[in-house]
C-alpha cells in the first residue's frame, strides 16, 4: 500500500515537473521571437532587452518575497551568486545571438547546455568516459557543426553567441541544482534578476537607446514572458531530475522552429534540421544514460 502511494506521488511530481518545464520552454521561445521582432524593427541593442527582463524580474521577485515573508538572505550564498552570474551571461549571449542569427539557430545552440553538462561530468567525477559517452559527444558536436557550418571566412557571429549561451547555461543549470537543495525558487530568482540587473546596467551604459511606446510594450512583454518561463523552470526542477528535465527542455527547439517559421517567416535548411535532430538525439540519450 505504501509503495503504491509512493508511486502515485512520484508520478504526480514528475507530471507536474514535465508540465512546468514545457510551459517554460514555450515562454522562452516566445520571448525570443518578440526579441527578434524588436531588433529587426529598431536600433535597440540586445543587451537592452535583457535589461528590461532583469528589471521586471527583480521587481516581481522582490514583491513575492515580501508578500510571502521569505528571508532575502540565501543559505548558500556562493551557489546562488555563481548561478546568478552564469545565468546573466547566458541571457546576454542568447539575446545577442537572437539579433544576428535565426530564432531556430539561437534556441537550438542555446539548448546544447545538456551536452556541455555531459562533457563536464567526467572531469567533475574523475570517471573514465565510456564508448557510448564518446559516441554521443561526437554525434552532438557533428550536429553543432552542421548548424554553425563554419567555413572560417563567413562564420555567423550569432551562432557563436548561441553556442556561448549553451556553455554558460550548462554552468547555470549545474549550480541551480545545487542551489535548489538549500534555497527556495524565488530567492534564487531574486538574486539571479538583481545580480543580472547590476551587471547588465554596467555593460549597457554606453549603448542605451530610449524606446518608443510600442517598443517599450514589446520590451516589457518579452521581459514578463521570459520571467514567467524562468519561474517555471526554476520551480519545475524541484519535481523532476536534471536528466529528465534536459529531455523535456529540448522541446524548445521544436517550439522555436515553429514560431520562427510561422511568425517570422524564417527559412530552415535540411542541414539545420539534420543538425537539430542529432543534437536532440544526443540530449535524449544523455537523459536516459545519466543517473539522477
Amino acid at each position: 500500500m505504501n509503495n503504491t502511494k509512493q508511486n502515485i506521488e512520484n508520478f504526480y511530481y514528475s507530471y507536474k515537473g514535465i508540465i512546468l518545464l514545457l510551459f517554460a520552454e514555450i515562454c522562452f521561445a516566445l520571448a525570443s521571437v518578440i526579441a527578434k521582432i524588436i531588433v529587426r524593427s529598431s536600433s535597440i541593442p540586445p543587451i537592452e532587452i535583457t535589461f528590461w527582463r532583469f528589471l521586471l524580474g527583480t521587481i516581481i521577485s522582490f514583491i513575492i518575497l515580501l508578500k510571502t515573508n521569505t528571508s532575502f538572505v540565501p543559505q548558500k550564498k556562493g551557489h546562488v551568486l555563481l548561478r546568478s552570474i552564469l545565468s546573466t551571461f547566458a541571457f546576454i549571449f542568447f539575446f545577442t545571438a537572437v539579433k544576428y542569427t535565426s530564432i531556430t539557430n539561437a534556441n537550438m545552440l542555446n539548448m546544447t547546455y545538456p551536452l556541455f553538462i555531459f562533457i563536464l561530468t567526467p572531469f567533475l567525477s574523475k570517471k573514465i568516459p565510456t564508448k557510448k559517452y564518446i559516441a554521443l559527444i561526437i554525434i552532438s558536436l557533428t550536429g553543432i557543426y552542421l548548424i554553425i557550418h563554419p567555413n572560417f571566412s563567413s562564420i555567423n557571429i550569432g551562432d557563436i553567441y548561441g553556442l556561448a549561451s549553451g556553455i554558460t547555461g550548462a554552468g547555470a543549470v549545474l549550480t541551480l541544482r545545487m542551489a535548489r537543495k538549500y534555497d527556495s525558487s524565488f530567492v534564487i530568482l531574486f538574486y539571479l534578476m538583481s545580480v543580472g540587473l547590476v551587471v547588465n546596467s554596467i555593460l549597457m551604459m554606453s549603448q542605451y537607446i530610449s524606446p518608443s511606446n510600442s517598443e517599450l510594450i514589446l520590451l516589457l512583454l518579452s521581459g514578463v514572458i521570459g520571467y514567467i518561463g524562468q519561474a517555471f523552470i526554476t520551480y519545475g526542477y524541484k519535481f523532476i531530475s536534471a536528466r529528465y528535465g534536459s529531455i523535456i527542455s529540448s522541446s524548445r527547439v521544436v517550439f522555436a522552429t515553429l514560431f520562427g517559421t510561422i511568425i517570422l517567416s524564417e527559412s530552415i535548411s535540411l542541414q539545420i534540421i539534420i543538425g537539430g535532430i542529432l543534437i536532440i538525439f544526443s540530449i535524449i540519450n544523455i537523459g536516459l544514460t545519466e543517473k539522477q
